[in-house]
């Protein structure tokens, strides 16, 4: 098993010279954009972008020892990737990011909040500049606590929705019970009576 990396330069230097200059291109355009606070680092075996403990002691839902992940990029198998966690909980800041990829003419190969690509020439840089720039640490911050804690956000609609729903189905098996419930007691009445 190789080593993992434990600093962005251990991370660039084990990569083939192709993939290294690619995302040395998309860090340095991230990190000529990123708002101050945040910080960088290896964070899930990437070059992450973060909030540091320092400024959000919480830290990530997922695991709270680790700081709030902003943006990442990354090599993998078969591309490369920049993941816009600062995308994927602002609705109106993903639909911008959508339209500016497309309209640079680039074709756009995006997950919720990872976008691939296998090389840098199909990268806008400048629209990932300007995603990152967009979204200063409290502003990401706040978005990130109403999605997580149950405020305007994706994630807490989703939550009451299924709430609602388990509320429903408990009423409508609670209601089953009580006809079944009633409907043997009325046929044993009905037959006690008929005897």
């Amino acid at each position: 098993m190789a080593k993992k990396p434990t600093s962005v330069a251990e991370y660039l230097a084990g990569l083939p010279e192709d993939r290294r200059d690619a995302l040395e291109k998309v860090r340095r355009v991230i990190k000529k954009n990123l708002p101050k606070g945040y910080a960088e680092g290896i964070q899930y075996g990437m070059i992450g972008y973060f909030v540091p403990h320092s400024l959000y002691p919480d830290g990530y839902h997922c695991d709270p020892s680790q700081p709030l992940p902003f943006a990442s990029v990354a090599s993998q198998k078969n591309h490369m990737a920049v993941y816009m966690s600062c995308v994927y909980s602002d609705e109106k800041l993903k639909d911008w990011f959508v339209k500016a990829w497309k309209a640079t003419g680039h074709k756009l190969d995006m997950g919720k909040s990872c976008v691939r690509f296998k090389k840098i020439e199909d990268v806008p840089l400048e629209v990932i500049g300007e995603a990152i720039r967009r979204v200063p640490v409290k502003a990401f911050v706040d978005q990130y606590e109403a999605v997580i804690k149950g405020g305007s956000g994706k994630r807490a609609k989703k939550k009451t929705a299924k709430k609602a729903a388990k509320k429903v189905a408990k009423k409508s098996v609670s209601k089953k019970v009580v006809k079944k419930s009633t409907k043997k007691v009325s046929k044993k009445k009905v037959a006690k009576r008929t005897r």
